[in-house]
């Protein structure tokens, strides 16, 4: 429930690698953090089977069971959490508002760390195999498909990133596009057409991923735009690198982003362009994407927050600052 006269210190809005660590630095520092984590809380990580490239994870770990560890360390800490959606900020006086449906909470200092969504295919299919073939990242999951045949959808330079990285460890790479143009830059383009591991289709869509009988990519059906002929292509694997979307409506207009949304943050910071307002994660990072940058920031922006804090009411500076343990 919320109290519209009590300011709190930090209100984090978004719950993944990033909310969750700055969850987790800025209660150790005593600021009595709120984590306004979103129905969909944990992030992209919650539809990510196997993760075996985070650090501290020796044997590997089900995405949803390290958002978990995540959470629960920083509520060991006393971090609060309220599983809803932001549906409003107020950035435009102090203390900022933070509305979640018909509540209100007031706070001096906000983290953003609401993450991105990958762009998908939008089939049904799709959805049913996400996880048992289909992914939208090649670094997260290249290794599971040694000496495979693999799909990779998209035109643009993440597509050709994501070719060219998994033939490291596929058998065959076929790109698929929609038209026989690219949006590539002519360098990345050069790249993956002078690897002879990759494959070519182009003025052809994914019509259907196809699974076998353990509910796992088997093939992916492909239709000709010019013809509307179908073809089946075997393969193990789909990525599908069409692009991805920050989670920033809700910002755009009080706080600076790029041309594609992505919140823009102040030169070695993560302070936005309003004093006490964060960023962290996916949210500002179209460049790398991946849980343990996105964790690094989420430090980062507590760090940012907790400083700014103690600069404006003078505080002492808590355990944040303290000598690494």
């Amino acid at each position: 429930m919320s109290d519209e006269k009590h300011v709190r210190d930090l209100i984090i809005i978004g719950g993944g690698p990033a909310g969750y660590t700055a969850a987790l630095y800025a209660a150790r520092a005593n600021l009595n953090p709120l984590a306004i984590e979103g129905v969909t809380f944990g992030g992209q990580l919650m539809i990510t089977s196997d993760v075996e490239n985070y650090p501290g994870y020796p044997e590997g770990v089900l995405g949803p069971e390290m958002m978990r560890d995540f959470r629960a360390q920083a509520a060991r800490f006393g971090a609060e959490f309220i599983t809803d959606d932001v549906t409003a900020v107020d950035f435009s006086e102090r203390p900022f508002r933070v509305d979640v449906g018909s509540d209100t909470y007031l706070t001096e200092a906000v983290i953003v760390a609401t993450g991105a969504t990958n762009r998908k295919l939008g089939l049904d299919s799709e959805q049913a195999l996400q996880g048992r073939g289909v992914s939208y990242c090649a670094v997260c999951d290249a290794a599971f498909f040694r000496e495979k045949e693999i799909v990779v959808v998209g035109g643009g330079d993440s597509a050709m990133e994501e070719a060219i990285f998994l033939t490291k460890f596929a058998t065959k790479v076929t790109i698929v596009h929609r038209r026989d143009e690219f949006r590539a830059s002519p360098i990345m383009l050069d790249r993956a057409r002078s690897n002879d591991r990759i494959e070519w289709i182009t003025n052809a869509v994914v019509d259907e991923v196809v699974g076998g009988e353990e509910q796992k990519v088997t093939g992916v059906k492909l239709r000709d735009v010019n013809t509307g002929e179908t073809t089946l292509v075997p393969a193990h694997g789909l990525f599908v690198a069409v692009g991805h979307d920050p989670n920033t409506s809700l910002f755009l207009e009080q706080l600076d982003h790029d041309d594609a949304g992505y919140l823009v943050t102040k030169p070695r910071s993560t302070e936005t362009n309003i004093e006490g307002v964060f960023a962290a994660g996916d949210v500002a990072d179209h460049t790398y994407r991946q849980a343990v940058t996105a964790a690094g920031t989420g430090t980062m922006a507590a760090l940012d927050a907790e400083r700014w804090l103690t600069a404006r009411e003078g505080m002492p500076h808590a355990a944040l600052t303290a000598p690494r343990a």
